[in-house]
């Protein structure tokens, strides 16, 4: 044999470190016990168990995705593939596409349809700042666009589009079908499939739902799936053709070997959501992301978007000079087995508020980390003030001092 046997190859344990990182960055975020669990079965895969399976993840799909009659759909990979199914299944090739570009991600649903041969138009948003609506409809009136593609939360710069529910809505009274691209936020705040008009709401595993990488949701809606289903030519995609997979996931048939672990590993997920429920859920990573942002402020550390259009599901934090964010994350690593993630450009740091993240032993550890890497870099820093800061900005969500403050962050 010409390919010899490889050699010095050593088991995980010997690579892996002895105490795991806490993962903090922008994903993939820490899991429940039960869904690591349930990511170590294997059954098969066209049996009845998994299609007893399938039907609750879809039923509790449809809670968090807050729709009544949305299709839903697994996708076996990352966001990144159910963004592409998404194109691939609403856009024709030849039509008109308006991407709005907030970043990195947002780009990548352009990339998608651009390489389906759709007319693209990109409105530019710039950076740091939120897709206004006024530009938006302009774009739309200006283009007449039969899709629109754009993200709830914007993970590479931390910015949010807070007023989706309002750009879907015009949308569709120009009849235009709306794809977001909600990987980062869905489960971790508001989004109303139903309500606000939205046409293909895209997740992966591994971040607001804390489940692993390499399985995804889509959901369709009713709209959407007629223009699916009306859809005479050859899709491009095999894998990602939703016609295609709705053999496996409504008619309990073959469409290629699913991910197995993997929705069993989502069905334990979405499980440990609803137990929580939505309102609750929301109000969990509400709390503790500003906490956590009070807490890097009091430090005197800068936040990289203003609070109108700041993401509270991935919080970005400005480097200061003479400070390389490569050091910052080599050492909190190291030092105190904290992870967290660098940027997609901006020069910046950035913590994960999502799922399993959301939980005040986490926030402490992660606070301390950061600013005692900082301070052991020659930054002055107030680190008391910063955990300070953290502790009773938590205190004041979890124990209103009177009942007016209640009302007040209820109406929040």
């Amino acid at each position: 044999m010409r390919i010899q046997v490889p050699e010095r190859i050593v088991p995980l344990d010997s690579i892996l470190p002895d105490e795991p990182l806490l993962m903090m960055g922008a994903g993939p975020v820490p899991i429940p016990a039960r869904v690591a669990a349930a990511n170590g079965i294997v059954i098969n895969h066209l049996g009845d168990t998994m299609a007893q399976i399938i039907e609750q993840v879809k039923v509790m799909s449809r809670y968090v995705f807050q729709t009544e009659n949305g299709r839903i759909l697994g996708v076996a990979g990352p966001g990144s593939a159910a963004m592409e199914m998404a194109v691939a299944n609403l856009v024709v090739p030849g039509s008109k596409v308006l991407s709005i570009c907030n970043g990195f991600f947002s780009s990548r649903l352009a990339e998608m349809a651009q390489r389906l041969e759709a007319d693209v138009v990109k409105l530019p948003v710039a950076e740091g700042t939120a897709a206004s609506l006024d530009q938006v409809e302009a774009y739309i009136q200006q283009h007449k666009p039969q899709v629109l593609t754009i993200v709830q939360g914007e993970t590479s710069n931390t910015v949010c589009n807070h007023n989706l529910a309002q750009i879907a809505a015009l949308a569709k009274q120009h009849d235009c079908l709306v794809i977001v691209d909600a990987v980062c936020t869905l489960s971790t705040m508001p989004l109303d499939m139903d309500e606000w008009g939205i046409d293909a709401v895209i997740t992966g595993g591994q971040k607001g739902l804390s489940c692993i990488p390499g399985i995804s949701l889509i959901g369709f809606s009713e709209r959407a799936w007629q223009h699916i289903q009306s859809r005479t030519d050859q899709l491009r995609h095999w894998c990602l053709d939703a016609k295609l997979a709705e053999q496996f996931w409504y008619k309990k048939s073959y469409h290629y070997t699913a991910p197995v672990s993997g929705i069993l590993a989502i069905h334990e997920a979405m499980r440990l959501i609803i137990n929580e429920t939505l309102p609750v859920r929301f109000e969990r990573h509400l709390r503790c992301s500003q906490a956590l942002q009070a807490g890097i402020e009091a430090l005197g550390l800068e936040l990289y978007v203003e609070p109108s259009a700041r993401l509270n599901s991935v919080v970005g934090i400005n480097l200061p000079d003479g400070i390389e964010g490569k050091a910052i994350l080599k050492y909190m690593s190291a030092r105190y087995r904290v992870e967290i993630s660098g940027s997609f450009g901006p020069n910046i740091i950035r913590i994960g508020q999502m799922g399993e993240q959301c939980r005040a032993h986490n926030l402490f550890r992660t606070l301390h980390a950061l600013g005692a890497s900082f301070i052991s870099m020659g930054q002055s820093l107030d680190l008391p003030a910063g955990v300070a800061a953290l502790e009773s900005t938590l205190d004041k969500y979890e124990f209103p001092a009177t009942p007016t403050e209640s009302l007040i962050y209820a109406a929040s």
